[in-house]
């Protein structure tokens, strides 16, 4: 067996091996361990420096299950009040000028009439106004109303040619053109016969009858005898309630102007034709230029009752004719309506319901 033996400088390289070794290994442990000490400190440290939030409740003094309000339909009818009496009627100036007055067009009448609410043919008339307004309710020749539901019935007759034509029109124009959006109305025009605006009348050569088509259907009208005398054979026309808008006005202004004059004249048809509206009118503007035939205080006094009945109430206004005033005084004040008259020259009185 031979031994080798290592040379010194053999040993000195091997020395200095074993050093640079030892020391590499001591640096990479120390690097391990500083690495190790960095991330522990990240995971022990980094919570510490979090604010845990607070968590509050609250328990309220409700019961744990909320009971289930349930609302129940009322069935009950409500009934409307009924208009004021006749004590409660609405007081204004007793005979007194209103301070505003109508200006009166400067129309020529053809044909005068001593015998008022007659006449001897169709005639013609218009007015002037245009537009849409609003305010909630109308008012007509200053009568001024808040009402859901309004009927005009309005005289046509022959005796109406002229100036009391000419204001009428357009008087009734600026009414109907300021009717509030959605407010319920209707127009009735009469003379011997009674019709809804915008039907078509035809009065016959010896003026015994008429006929008013509206929608298909005709209704006869006979004449007994006298302007007065006029009733309707058969069945009866029932007007429809007009939704006021931009639309139904326009044609209804068309037809205030365009609608001719008719011979006669008799109250009582077209205030029934109103009041079997349905549902009935809160407010109904009458207006005539004559007396009706029979006793006209005792006719007001008939339709003041029916009227009252239905909660309905009516506003008169005598167009330039005295004899129609105490009639018309009676109808509105029965009803707890306005009564006004209309003077030659145009002007308004509103007259105190006593």
């Amino acid at each position: 067996m031979s031994l080798h033996t290592i040379s010194p400088e053999t040993q000195s390289k091997l020395a200095v091996q074993r050093r640079n070794t030892f020391i590499s290994s001591c640096i990479i442990g120390f690097l391990f361990v500083l690495v190790f000490l960095l991330i522990l400190s990240f995971v022990i440290l980094l919570p510490l420096g979090r604010e845990t939030p607070t968590i509050v409740t609250y328990q309220s003094d409700r019961p744990l299950q909320d009971e289930l309000d349930v609302k129940k339909v009322n069935t009950a009818v409500q009934q409307k009040p009924s208009p004021p009496s006749s004590a409660a009627a609405r007081v204004l100036a007793a005979a007194s000028d209103s301070p505003i007055a109508v200006p009166v067009p400067e129309v020529e009448v053809v044909v005068p009439s001593l015998d008022f609410g007659d006449g001897d043919d169709f005639g013609d008339g218009w007015g002037s106004g245009d537009g849409f307004g609003g305010g909630g309710g109308a008012t007509f020749f200053n009568q001024k109303v808040r009402a859901d539901r309004i009927a005009y019935v309005i005289d046509l007759s022959q005796s109406m040619a002229g100036r009391r034509n000419a204001l009428m029109r357009e008087e009734l124009t600026k009414s109907v053109a300021g009717l509030t959006a959605g407010v319920n109305y209707q127009l009735i025009f009469f003379a011997g016969p009674a019709w809804v605006a915008g039907n078509d009348v035809k009065m016959e050569g010896n003026r015994k009858g008429a006929q008013v088509t509206a929608g298909g259907r005709t209704f006869e009208w006979l004449c007994g005898g006298g302007s007065h005398a006029w009733s309707q054979k058969g069945a009866k026309q029932k007007p429809e309630w007009l939704l006021s808008s931009p639309a139904t006005l326009e044609t209804s202004l068309a037809q205030i102007k365009s609608t001719p004059l008719v011979w006669g004249t008799n109250w009582e048809p077209p205030l029934e034709m109103a009041l079997a509206m349905d549902p009935p009118p809160q407010l109904i503007y009458f207006m005539t230029d004559g007396l009706t035939g029979g006793d006209p205080v005792a006719l007001a006094t008939k339709i003041a009752a029916k009227a009252k009945n239905r909660k309905v109430v009516i506003n008169t206004l005598a167009m330039m004719e005295p004899k129609a005033e105490k009639a018309m005084f009676e109808l509105a004040k029965r009803t707890g309506g306005q009564f006004t008259i209309i003077e030659g020259n145009g002007n308004v009185k509103e007259v105190k319901m006593d």
